[in-house]
């Protein structure tokens, strides 16, 4: 019914009522009337359609001011939209109309002075309320986690019993009491807020990620072996007897990725065998139903929310070495221009021969050193270093963008606090890595691609040419000329522009606000192509262990080709049901990488708190109306509050920049700070400048 409503307004300007809409629709019983209000009503609260006072509808996309999004509150109390297809939509606090932090809100904006108003809260999710119990005035409190979030919340009398001080909780709202103010009841306590670990529940549970399993999923782990047995073998080709083994991170336990390689006189035959997860959870399961719900395993600092148990995670799904390990292959002939000639994807199982770190592998690679235990490998480590260089170069030669970001790693002591921040290490052994699973990804989408099956892909959208424009427009207000010809956005055109700034001393910054302006990927049955890795064909099939749509390609290759159910059934249910496990599998993926950053900030925080005082070299990461954001050397970003500036300075956005009489600061500028404030509780580390050798002299 929907893609019938949007037939009908597509071309329409002006509102249409119910009536007008049926005339073209021809719904005649009362439940056919019925159903097409509820979707009307359906559609408008997610941002399809707008409905005016008159109960009017039409595509928001054919109105002229007015968006949606959902509504980011920063620390001035102003707000953001965020709309998906075009820069943010800045909302002043006081044109917010009661919406709060996380709304999906409508609002009327206009290109010509910047401004915008919220007309229509259109949904507001308060199912993941997590916050502590405070005492105010002899009084237990509750105070939600993310103070940016306006609202009141009056507990039940049973659920005061229940708490002490200090503790971290789950509230269930039961009822609107008024205007931002509710009734609600603890549905969970956490644990106390100095309990080691209760920091990152906490964000996990804001976020929606289950962080337990439930009684059904539990109970299905006894029917799980702990080994492959004889009949579980059978119909898979035994590859126990070849050289295949893992490269992981020191401290990775659930492995879902094994390699290997050999030369077939100039062709190269490399091997990427991936945990058979499907073989063990199965649609129609509890095991099955929990992962589609997770969506992924959530990595917050160095804790792990797993997809599923652990006793499949880092058991019997797990390559772990010198046991027997059901897999899906996916094996390809490869030459010497990094082109695959052909390839065979087949159900197999392996002995991974050696559990391997990319510390131990980048001192084979980078530094000829030979640690011990690998002296048996150094030759195939170096064939597929050899094979990964080729690789490489046949992605950057039809337009791989590779925006060469740094990570932040959180180290934490045995107590759960956060003792240093470093960049995470990337060298030769993760890039191969990363280039062998990329080469498998493409593959296999290219094989289901080619047979026209309903699948789900990995899609990357061409960027918005207004963002682009914007960015070369920042470029040249900081003095730079991009000779990159933007009439045709492609990635070899992103990469062009890249290489043109790779000299510049602010390469880092813009290099993230380039990357900020291009659109995110997500999971698809539309299959439009992977802007950013300049694929045709791309999916994800090589993490199962962790992610849900990987685990449901294996599913669909086990069902079209292992099984070979290929019948207009099947195909008839995979084509509906897909739908559904990309959109989730995408929101899940924003919530875990939302519960990511926020572990992130709240985790820097608490490791400033112990360095109030000090001094650091920093470069302005971003600019806003209310300050500026410096990033330090291990990534820390702080803020430098604009009153703290010495005399009055006006916020210019066309060129990221604050600026005075006679001093300009800007995007890149390098700058020193003193740490003057830090807090853990509210995620934010505060700077302030030093010495007034800062900033450009106009």
């Amino acid at each position: 019914m929907e893609e019938a409503i949007i037939e009908v307004l597509k071309d329409e300007t002006k509102g249409q009522t119910i009536d007008e809409i049926n005339k073209k629709l021809h719904y005649k019983s009362i439940k056919g009337i019925n159903d097409l209000q509820k979707t009307l009503d359906k559609m408008t609260t997610e941002g399809i359609l707008h409905k005016s006072k008159k109960r009017e509808y039409m595509l928001m996309s054919n109105t002229k001011t007015l968006k949606c999004g959902f509504l980011r509150i920063n620390r001035s109390g102003n707000g953001f939209v965020d709309t998906n297809d075009g820069p943010d939509i800045f909302v002043h606090s006081e044109h917010l109309n009661g919406a709060i932090n996380g709304d999906f809100v409508e609002v009327d904006y206009s290109t010509h002075n910047n401004e915008a108003y919220v007309i229509k809260i259109l949904k507001r999710d308060l199912s993941n309320l997590v916050g502590e119990i405070v005492n105010i005035k002899n009084k237990l409190t509750f105070k939600p986690d993310d103070e940016k979030l306006d609202i009141i919340v009056k507990l039940t009398k049973e659920s005061l019993n229940q708490v002490v001080e200090g503790h971290k909780v789950v509230i269930e709202i039961i009822k609107e009491l008024g205007k931002k103010s509710y009734l609600g009841r603890v549905s969970k306590i956490i644990g106390h807020k100095n309990d080691p670990g209760v920091d990152i529940i906490s964000i996990a549970l804001r976020h929606g990620i289950e962080i337990d399993f439930n009684d059904a999923t539990i109970a299905e782990l006894d029917s799980i072996p702990s080994e492959v047995s004889v009949d579980e073998k059978k119909g898979r080709k035994d590859l126990t007897k070849e050289m295949i083994f893992t490269i992981d991170g020191d401290d990775t336990k659930d492995i879902d990725d094994a390699i290997s390689v050999s030369k077939n006189n100039d062709n190269y035959i490399l091997g990427v065998h991936i945990a058979d997860v499907s073989n063990y959870v199965k649609m129609g399961s509890a095991l099955y139903d929990s992962a589609f719900n997770r969506g992924t395993s959530s990595y917050l600092a160095d804790t792990v929310i797993p997809m599923i148990p652990h006793k499949l995670s880092n058991g019997i799904c797990s390559l772990n070495p010198e046991v027997e390990r059901l897999t899906v292959s996916c094996v390809m002939t490869i030459n010497n221009n990094g082109k695959v000639i052909d390839y065979d994807i087949f159900p197999s199982v392996i002995k991974s021969r050696k559990q391997m770190t990319y510390k131990n592998v980048n001192k084979i690679l980078e530094e000829d050193i030979v640690p011990q235990g690998y002296e048996d490998y150094v030759d195939t480590l170096k064939l597929m270093a050899e094979l990964a260089k080729i690789l490489r170069a046949e992605k950057v030669s039809r337009g791989y963008i590779d925006f060469g970001l740094d990570e932040a790693k959180i180290i934490q002591d045995d107590k759960g606090r956060a003792i240093d921040v470093v960049k995470r290490e990337r060298g030769v052994g993760e890039n191969l890595i990363e280039d062998f699973m990329i080469a498998a990804n493409e593959t296999v989408a290219t094989h289901v691609s080619n047979m026209d099956l309903p699948f789900i892909y990995r899609v990357h959208d061409i960027p918005n040419s207004e963002k682009i424009e914007d960015f070369k427009n920042l470029i040249k207000q900081m003095g730079y000329q991009i000779h990159t010809n933007l009439n045709k956005i492609t990635p070899l055109t992103m990469q062009s522009i890249l290489n043109e700034l790779r000299d510049k001393k602010e390469f880092n910054i813009l290099s993230d606000v380039l990357l900020r302006s291009m659109k995110k990927a997500i999971y698809s049955t539309n299959n439009i192509g992977h802007f950013g890795l300049a694929l045709t064909n791309y999916t994800h099939f090589t993490s199962p262990i962790r992610r849900f749509p990987d685990l449901t390609v294996h599913r669909l290759l086990r069902t079209y080709f292992f099984e070979n159910r290929m019948d207009l059934e099947t195909i008839n249910y995979n084509e509906k049901y897909l739908i559904d496990v990309a959109s989730v599998s995408s929101e899940r993926e924003v919530a875990a990488q939302e519960a990511e950053r926020d572990v992130l900030d709240m985790k820097m925080a608490e490791y400033m708190e112990g360095h109030v005082g000090e001094e650091y070299d920093g470069v302005i990461s971003g600019v806003t109306n209310f300050g500026m954001f410096v990033q330090l050397d291990n990534l820390v970003e702080g803020l430098v509050h604009i009153s703290t500036l010495d005399g009055y300075y006006e916020y210019i956005p066309e060129i990221l920049s604050l600026v005075s009489e006679n001093k300009r600061y800007r995007l890149g500028d390098s700058v020193k700070v003193i740490v003057v404030a830090a807090s853990k509780e509210a995620s934010t580390i505060d700077f302030e400048l030093v010495g007034d050798n800062n900033g450009d002299q106009k």
